[in-house]
This record gives structure tokens, C-alpha cells and sequence, in this order.
């Protein structure tokens, strides 16, 4: 996403709390700063990639964060999948700034090639003042709806993402014992009616869910549970069928989630 952006032109600013992160723009244009602090203060619009809600506290809050060094009206971008509480207390806490959630869909090699998902939560007339942004590395761009919009479609594609996981693998243990060929039947999942994304994750991950925990196994716990905490989603299929994809990767639901 960052490449995107120093590589469409815009004036870009990058600090990362990994040095290392920061080597492949050793041959860009891009600055680097040297605090949070000094980041927001060389920024008219932020983006914040971290893994969760701690992380973004971590490098926007407080007094040495990123929130508290940038300029009135300034724009900031929340790409971390989180609980959409977090925006809204940063935005509280920060009325002197715009704050979106915008958490994406896609990894990485959708990112090189400018066609994340976005998904955007937050004022209209914001949205499109940092749209041109955006458009660097998204395609589609899509405003959900007022601040914490863009975090509820996420978590509930994340939740949706989880329950095709557990079908899936169960697909393919029923395939076996029916003496299917499961590479034939990962084909079939991938082109007939019943195609899946996550079938096609499932087949590569060798047709169960084991070798997927470690990537993503703590991540859709904490995303399923967000949204069964804040959607109430006790007794669904959808949660049924996500808790089954948990529970054949060995996580768990969050306590109290």
C-alpha cells in the first residue's frame, strides 16, 4: 500500500515500529520519521497497518502518538481490522481530526496491483477529500456508512470468510471417505456452483485447517468474536459454522466474546 502511494507521486512520510519494515523504500522518494509523534506531525493524511486494537492505541494515542502531533483537520485512516469502539473513542478523543476506518480485503499481491478492497466508514465529503489516495491501491472503494461502518462489513466478511473455512474442510473430509479424489474436488469447488474462496485456501493448505492456524487462527477468533460480541449472533449458522472453523484450527473465541 505504501509503495502504491509513493509511486502514484504523493509526498509520503513512513515509520514503522519494525526498522526492518522499512528497507524495501531505501530506493523510493519516501522520508522516514523517527517517532509516532513525527509521523502524524509530517502528515495531512495518516494510514495505520497494525494487527489489532492494542497496536493501533500503541502508535496513534496518547501523548507521544501520531493523533496528538498532526494539524487540525487532518485525516486519519484506520486499515486495521478492529472493533469499531476503537474508532469511534479516537475520534472522540480527537475531535479535531477526521478519522475513517478503512481495513481492506485482498493481501498483499492485491495491494501491488492497486485492487484492495476498501471498506470505509466515515463522513462522505472526508471520504472523498483522501479518495485520490486511496485509489493508489484500491479498487473497489466502498463507503459503508457513518465511522465504524467500514470495521462492521469487515468483521462480518472475516466471520463469513471463518464459517466457509469449517464447510470447506468438512467437504473434504467427506470427500475422502467417499473415496473422492480431492484434488478433483477442489477443482470442482473452485469452478461449479458451489465455488469458495476458502476451499481453494483449504486445498492448499494440504485439506484441513491445521496449517492455516498459525497465519490466521488468533486473527478470526478475535474478528468472529468482535462481531458476535457486538451483533449478538448467538445461535446462527453463521457463528456455528465460523466456532467449527476455530475449533479445527485449535483457537478460540476471545473470553466474553
Amino acid at each position: 500500500m505504501a509503495r502504491r502511494i509513493v509511486e502514484a507521486g504523493f509526498p509520503t512520510t513512513l515509520w514503522a515500529r519494525r526498522p526492518e519494515s522499512l528497507e524495501p523504500y531505501g530506493d523510493t522518494d519516501a522520508q522516514v520519521a523517527s517517532s509516532p509523534a513525527d509521523l502524524g506531525a509530517a502528515s495531512d493524511v495518516l494510514g495505520v497497518c497494525v494487527v489489532d486494537d492494542a497496536g493501533v492505541d500503541q502508535v496513534l494515542g496518547g501523548p507521544d502518538g501520531a493523533l496528538a502531533a498532526m494539524a487540525d483537520g487532518s485525516i486519519v485512516l484506520i486499515h486495521s481490522t478492529v472493533h469499531p469502539e476503537t474508532c469511534l473513542r479516537l475520534q472522540q478523543d480527537h475531535p479535531n481530526l477526521h478519522v475513517l476506518d478503512a481495513p481492506v480485503s485482498g493481501g498483499g499481491h492485491m495491494a501491488a496491483a492497486g485492487n484492495l478492497l476498501v471498506m470505509l466508514g466515515g463522513p462522505a465529503d472526508v471520504v472523498d477529500r483522501c479518495r485520490s489516495v486511496l485509489e493508489t491501491f484500491g479498487d473497489p472503494i466502498l463507503h459503508l456508512g457513518p465511522l465504524g461502518a467500514g470495521q462492521e462489513a469487515k468483521l462480518l466478511n472475516n466471520a463469513v470468510f471463518a464459517a466457509q473455512l469449517a464447510l470447506a474442510a468438512e467437504a473434504f473430509a467427506l470427500a475422502s471417505t467417499r473415496d473422492l479424489d480431492q484434488q478433483a474436488v477442489a477443482t470442482i469447488l473452485s469452478a461449479g456452483s458451489g465455488r469458495s474462496y476458502a476451499a481453494e485456501v483449504v486445498a492448499g493448505g494440504g485439506f484441513d485447517l491445521a496449517g492455516l492456524a498459525p497465519f490466521a487462527g488468533a486473527l478470526l477468533a478475535k474478528d468472529v468474536g468482535i462481531l458476535a460480541a457486538r451483533a449478538g449472533l448467538d445461535g446462527t449458522a453463521l457463528l456455528g459454522a465460523a466456532d467449527r472453523a476455530l475449533e479445527l484450527m485449535g483457537v478460540a473465541r476471545p473470553p466474553g466474546a
